[in-house]
């Protein structure tokens, strides 16, 4: 666990905008800097960044937030890797709380040495195996590839790690996933006879193992354990080698095996990346569509690889974006992506990266297959498994294009489609979509007052805000980010009131905020800030009265008041609210 402090620590030592340029080059536009947003497709510079607030910002997209939020949404590194990231760039040491079930620093360093120096012993008897080396050529490698991808081999044997770490025997060993506490005590290296894949972090740090056995055995594939350093639902082959490329074609490939990956860049296609053993996650897909625009998933031509692939298809149906593409690509049956560019090319391969079948197609493909569509009660099955898949698409334009196919396949019309979805709207109202209105839905009192603090954060000092028994969530909000600011000296920046309440319930007010009423106040001066402030705390003020008003008469109808609550019933209704 991060301290909350350090962020903020750490965000006063950070420069945003050299953090930035890191990645996309800035041009100087009055006291801020500007680009192509790099978080969507734009001929003109729509993103923004303010080095006073040490925050960004696009008015293309709304892409917003911290040099923290920007290593997370570019190199899709989860929160902890960015901040270490951050903190390197600035040469700090980030601490870590101790805390029950948290992971001591100390413990995390243990593990990252370890593996290091397990990397390095495995590639050492990589180079003293000639069996281990053939096999690599065999397999159409080249030594190149093999050192970028720190290509090592575990020997035969139980006990071979003894000879990087003498002290075999300590808790680390096992903690780490390399060795393997059996019975009565006994221990034995996890990894034997196979060439070793390490698993990189976002910085390049080893954090665990693949092992592909050379000869016949099971399992073919064998991966490190879950440690505290590797999550395997998290974290994807490749990534750390893969990632400039990814950027530069703005597509990544995802395949099944570590050797799919290596053997894909040996031809040149340098862009691809594995999961772990595991089944793709919803971490996966939102890590990799914040990478790039478009997400093609290759599987092997069988029916493994058909069930592989509509798992994934599931797990990113939520995530599905427009201006983004999720495909899907079958190889020949007997074929996966090592054997197929090696066999036939990389210009064949990317011939069938270009056919991949876009995710709405697979949709219709998977939910039409086995039923009879020219039945009523084939049509029937197919709408009812179809509801709980539209359902969870988000995306306004792909959602009403798949809905309209889906109401065309089925030979009703969108509207009735709409009202067996329970979305169409009720007699008398916006014949919008649902999902339009959503999105023009106004910005609540609250998030405009919210936006007023990001722009000023002085004026947390103004007044408290007013609340009562029965706060509204977004009031709520409010009172805790204005309580945050008004206890701070200096009172903060944008920067550091975003990452304060991170991962917390006021988070998402304050993204309200940002989209819908950060924009419009971006030229407003200090005075106008501190007006509509004002006017705005009054008017909460007198809707709180107002509640707390209405609440007492409620009760005064079934129960009598106490005199404490007689008399505030009295002053409510009687007297003024307080401005």
């Amino acid at each position: 666990m991060i301290p909350r402090d350090f962020i903020q620590t750490l965000l006063g030592r950070v420069d945003i905008v050299d953090t930035i340029e890191r990645y996309v080059p800035l041009k100087k536009a009055g006291v801020n800097y500007v680009a192509r947003c790099p978080f969507h497709s734009e001929k003109t510079p729509s993103f923004s960044v303010n080095p006073a607030r040490q925050f960004y910002y696009c008015f293309g997209c709304g892409a917003s937030g911290t040099a923290l939020g920007f290593i997370m949404e570019y190199t899709g590194a989860g929160f902890v890797e960015a901040v270490h990231e951050l903190a390197q760039q600035v040469g700090l040491e980030v601490p870590v709380e101790a805390a029950s079930g948290a992971v001591r620093q100390e413990a995390r360093l243990d593990l990252a040495e370890i593996l290091r120096r397990a990397a390095d012993y495995f590639r050492a008897e990589l180079k003293a195996s000639p069996a281990a080396i053939q096999y690599l050529k065999q397999r159409g490698l080249t030594g190149a590839i093999a050192a970028r991808f720190g290509l090592g081999y575990a020997p035969p044997g139980w006990r071979n790690l003894a000879k990087a770490f003498p002290d075999y025997e300590m808790p680390s060993l096992v903690e780490a996933g390399l060795v393997i506490a059996g019975e009565e005590g006994k221990r034995y290296d996890r990894f034997r006879d196979r060439v070793m894949f390490p698993i990189l972090d976002s910085r390049g740090e080893v954090i665990g193992f693949g092992g592909r056995v050379i000869g016949v055995g099971e399992p073919k594939y064998l991966n490190s354990p879950e440690t505290p350093l590797f999550e395997k639902g998290r974290e994807l082959y490749g990534l750390a080698q893969a990632r400039r490329a990814i950027r530069d074609h703005q597509r990544v490939v995802v395949v099944e095996g570590y050797m799919d990956v290596v053997a894909l860049a040996q031809a040149g296609v340098e862009n691809a990346v594995a999961t772990l053993g595991t089944a793709t996650s919803a971490i996966h897909v939102q890590k990799l569509l914040r990478m790039a625009d478009t997400v093609v998933f290759a599987f092997d031509g069988d029916q493994a690889g058909r069930n592989a692939a509509q798992r994934a298809l599931e797990v990113a149906l939520p995530y599905l974006a427009d201006g983004k593409q999720v495909s899907f690509l079958f190889l020949p049956e007997g074929e996966d992506p090592d054997t197929y560019v090696r066999g036939q090319g990389a210009e064949a391969f990317a011939q069938q990266l270009r056919q991949a079948t876009p995710a709405s197609e697979f949709l219709l493909e998977v939910l039409t297959r086995g039923v009879e569509m020219t039945r009523a009660e084939g049509r029937a099955r197919f709408l009812q498994a179809a509801q709980q898949r539209l359902s969870q698409i988000t995306a306004p334009a792909l959602s009403l294009l798949l809905r309209n196919r889906v109401a065309t396949l089925a030979q009703v019309t969108p509207t009735d489609l709409e009202h067996l979805m329970g979305r169409a709207p009720v007699a008398g109202s916006s014949q919008r979509s649902q999902s339009v209105a959503e999105r023009a839905a106004p910005s609540s009192l609250s998030a405009r007052l919210l936006a007023c603090l990001l722009h000023y954060p002085e004026l947390a000092r103004i007044e408290g805000v007013p609340g009562d028994d029965a706060v509204l969530p977004d009031e709520l909000a409010l009172q805790h980010v204005a309580d945050f600011i008004r206890h701070q000296e200096p009172p903060g920046t944008l920067a550091g009131i975003l990452e304060h309440f991170r991962g917390l319930p006021e988070a998402s007010h304050l993204q309200q905020a940002l989209r819908r009423e950060f924009p419009a106040l971006e030229s407003s001066p200090t005075e106008q800030l501190q007006e509509i402030y004002r006017e705005g705390l009054g008017r909460l003020s007198a809707m709180a009265h107002k509640r707390a008003g209405k609440a007492l008469l409620d009760k005064a109808r079934v129960q009598p008041l106490s005199p404490e609550e007689a008399q505030r019933l009295q002053e409510l209704t009687l007297g003024k609210p307080a401005k």
